[in-house]
């Protein structure tokens, strides 16, 4: 039953008698509880927010509505990790409600300053019509985890020209300089980015629009991230309002990236290439990235989308996050790989392993199977039509990923991955991939996929929702034969 506006803009303090235990009982017996990433402890997490190093920490917040699975009134939470492999649960980062933030604390990113970590998000308020206004607020966490918001906003207008859709902002330095993007929408109702320079991150100017080539792209752009990667300027942002074509824009909101030259602070002109999508799966929206210590660039995305229904939302809780992934450029492509870290998942160093030659036929081999996992299928001397891996598999469900060698395409298939999603969800993604090797790096857990294809040239997020025991994984060479070589590590 969805909740009214009252209800969902009520503070945790304002939960019903036992709420919050009902929600916590429905939660622990709900079978697509994930076993390795970060999901919220009860009601709904989104965008991953504030992601940063600080004090020997990798810092990482999310936007949190804690009473259900609506997107109510937002907090942040803050949850924390040594590796960006095991994440403690902290507790509360942010907590809206006061002035400027009074209906959520929405989205933003954070930066060291002064030895301690600043929090530039953007407070949502409404009137008593029900009309929002923006504010940009900062927060300051310090050495001993306390945190303090400032009693005023830090960008406390928004500009001539643009809409009351404007938040997120993106923070980084340059030089002795802070400079933010923050998404916006002009008043024609097109999407954008405008720039803030600020030299101590509490006073910021205005600079403007950043000037691209894509004037009449969606209606909305959320969640900017700039950043430059070998000499190249990178601009990350959530496009909402663009059509399907062909492979692309098939989810009802995108992710994807623009590549160029550096963006040029004082004109604000960005000279790129044509926008790319960072996924290919059903579920990825909102990334965000960091600078860890070493000089890596690493991504975090929500592995969900707005105003959707999701199978877990009956049992008090929706969505979760991604693996960090690490960035990199090849030929004007932005590469996504897991972090070297991750390997502290597995269990044992060796992993099971087969090499067989498969011959028009599905194939299941002694100790592969599981729930939650990592696979590495590498396929070679391809003369089949079709290849590839079914998994999270029992007799009647199924989540496969194949290469079709004849279209060149990768597709990943859910019809019968178990529990039914909403119609618009859809049940087939796929991306054009030409290629003689073909190598399959899956990140399975309780109710999630995460593939890395080539070494992360493409890569699929997805939410499944199979019964708990389907657990098979079977490979296939249909039309003809090819050589599969294979290792999984239990998680």
């Amino acid at each position: 039953m969805k909740m009214t506006r009252e209800q969902r803009y009520r503070r945790i303090e304002q939960a019903e008698p036992g709420e919050i235990a009902k929600l916590e009982a429905q939660i622990s017996e709900c079978p697509w509880r994930q076993g390795y990433h970060i999901q919220p402890i009860t009601g709904l997490l989104n965008d991953p927010n504030g992601f940063a190093y600080y004090q020997g920490y990798y810092h990482l917040f999310y936007q949190w509505f804690p009473l259900g699975t609506e997107h109510g009134m937002k907090y942040w939470y803050h949850t924390r990790s040594k590796n960006l492999v095991d994440w403690e649960n902290v507790g509360i980062g942010i907590e809206p409600g006061d002035r400027y933030d009074s209906h959520g604390a929405y989205s933003g990113s954070a930066i060291e300053k002064d030895g301690k970590l600043h929090l530039l998000y953007t407070g949502n308020t409404r009137d008593e019509a029900w009309v929002r206004h923006p504010y940009q607020c900062l927060a300051v966490l310090d050495e001993s985890g306390s945190v303090s918001k400032l009693n005023y906003p830090v960008i406390s207008s928004v500009p001539t020209g643009y809409t009351e859709h404007f938040r997120d902002p993106k923070v980084w330095q340059q030089g002795e300089l802070y400079y933010c993007v923050i998404g916006a929408q002009r008043t024609d109702e097109t999407g954008c980015t405008v720039l803030y320079r600020s030299t101590d991150l509490k006073n910021w100017e205005f600079l403007g629009e950043i000037s691209t080539g894509l004037t009449n792209f969606g209606y909305m752009w959320e969640c900017p991230d700039y950043m430059e990667l070998d000499g190249k300027g990178v601009l990350v942002f959530s496009p909402q309002g663009l059509d399907a074509a062909g492979d692309h824009y098939q989810n009802i909101f995108q992710s994807g990236y623009l590549t160029g030259e550096p963006l040029n602070l004082q004109t604000r002109e960005f000279n790129h290439g044509e926008f790319q999508e960072l996924d290919r799966g059903f579920d990825f929206y909102a990334p965000q990235t960091m600078q860890a210590p070493d000089g890596r660039r690493i991504l975090v995305g929500w592995m969900g989308l707005p105003d959707l229904v999701y199978p877990t939302d009956d049992s008090g809780w929706a969505h979760c996050l991604t693996i960090p992934r690490q960035l990199s450029l090849r030929d004007g492509k932005l590469i996504q790989q897991p972090v070297a870290e991750i390997v502290e998942l597995r269990q044992q160093e060796e992993g099971t392993h087969i090499h067989a030659t498969i011959d028009n036929e599905s194939r299941s081999f002694a100790g592969f199977e599981g729930i939650a996992y990592e696979l590495i299928c590498e396929i070679s001397h391809v003369d089949a039509e079709t290849v590839g891996i079914e998994f999270r598999a029992n007799g009647a469900e199924k989540t496969v990923l194949l290469y079709d060698r004849i279209q060149q395409k990768v597709v990943l298939d859910r019809t019968m991955t178990g529990a039914k999603l909403a119609e618009q969800n859809g049940t087939l993604r796929q991306c054009t991939l030409t290629t003689d090797k073909i190598k399959f790096h899956l990140f399975v857990d309780s109710s999630s996929v995460e593939i890395f294809v080539n070494d992360g040239e493409e890569v699929f997020t997805s939410r499944i929702f199979p019964s708990r025991d389907s657990v098979d994984i079977r490979f296939f060479a249909h039309g003809g034969k090819a050589d599969f070589e294979a290792t999984q590590w239990n998680y």
